[in-house]
């Protein structure tokens, strides 16, 4: 898995944050849900257009690009 396949950051969307491409979904958001406790499973019910291969995606993003990733307490 290429992570760029799946994760793209541009200044005019979201502010230049890490999304998942063709989305306005974050890596933060994803993390997030995460790290509240939320499934992959739920995460996909509540946005139908990524899949698992996105979530797996977004945390290899944020494991080799942790820098650049706030999770909010």
């Amino acid at each position: 898995m290429e992570i760029q396949d799946y994760i793209t950051s541009e200044a005019k969307v979201m502010l230049g944050k890490p999304v998942i491409k063709g989305t306005r979904i974050t890596v933060e958001l994803i993390l997030e849900k995460l790290s509240e406790g939320e499934t992959i499973e739920a995460i996909l019910e509540a946005h139908p257009h990524i899949t698992e291969a996105h979530i797996d995606a977004a945390i290899k993003f944020a494991d080799t690009n942790s820098t650049h990733i706030k999770i909010r307490p």
